[in-house]
């Protein structure tokens, strides 16, 4: 477990904004990854993603490393910020975007 979690340490703290969701940004493989994607591009948001599908021990290393049992699952300079439901919310309360001015996220 040591190794997962190492490895996913090293993406988070690579990428400004990573999501990692089930399936790619332009083939998303469920409704929670699609409307994540569809959220952070209205956002216009540089982020990378990793498909959790492509890799069992991704798939439940990540669960475990947030402690959060769905994807997918947003993080924004290293912090977790959290799943579909959460990233509605804040999308709708205009706090999502707020946050992402805040910590000067790179425009795609």
């Amino acid at each position: 477990m040591a190794d997962i979690n190492q490895r996913i340490t090293d993406i988070v703290d690579k990428n400004d904004v990573v999501l990692f969701m089930k399936g790619t940004p332009l083939f998303p493989q469920c409704g929670f990854s699609s409307r994540a994607v569809s959220i952070l591009d209205h956002c216009g948001v540089a982020y990378d993603s990793v498909d959790v599908l492509q890799d069992m021990e991704m798939r439940q290393g990540i669960k475990t490393y947030s402690d959060w049992p769905t994807i997918p699952q947003l993080y924004v300079k290293g912090e977790f910020v959290g799943g579909s439901d959460i990233l509605m919310e804040m999308f709708e309360a205009g706090e999502l975007q707020q946050m992402l001015d805040e910590k000067a996220v790179a425009k795609a």
